[in-house]
């Protein structure tokens, strides 16, 4: 089988890793693509619980819960790995994980870089190259970078 390589995608934010990482662990519904959702209603509130082994789930307009996948390293405010635990069906399965790595690098006084790794995706096995190329395409990864980095700039400014 051929090693799928993963998807790597990066911002720079004028804000501090401090805050860059709140806005992107905390205020994940600020800045998560409502369109990015599997759940049966709805996208009303998009949440990762901050801590190892806390969930990353959605809350949907029905009152349903959704799963997205889980916290697997919480380094405030360093970096944030999660499993992704979504299938190529679009649906949550908890034996299945990729990872999506996030770091939050100080490019300065008030500007941080924010890589973006997602990995494993040879795991999607014949879906896997399908897959890493809409994963990899504008309206992805990349377009929820530049979501969470207009937030995280905006928050910056105002706190200023």
């Amino acid at each position: 089988m051929t090693s799928i390589a993963p998807i790597r995608k990066q911002v720079v934010v004028d804000a501090t890793p401090e805050k860059a990482f709140k806005v992107f662990t905390d205020g994940v519904d600020r800045w998560w693509p409502r369109e990015h959702h599997i759940g049966t209603s709805p996208l009303k509130r998009a949440i990762i619980e901050p801590r190892e082994g806390g969930r990353w789930y959605s809350e949907c307009q029905d009152g349903t819960e959704c799963d997205t996948g889980k916290v697997l390293a919480w380094e405030p405010p360093k970096r944030v790995v999660l499993a992704w635990q979504i299938t190529a069906q679009w649906q949550f399965d908890p034996a299945f994980v990729t990872e999506v790595e996030v770091n939050f690098i100080s490019e300065g006084p008030k500007q941080t870089r924010v890589t973006l790794e997602h990995r494993n995706l040879d795991r999607y096995g014949v879906m896997a190259e399908q897959i890493r190329a809409m994963m990899d395409g504008p309206t992805a990864w990349e377009r929820t970078l530049q979501l969470f980095g207009a937030v995280a700039t905006g928050d910056a400014q105002a706190a200023s």
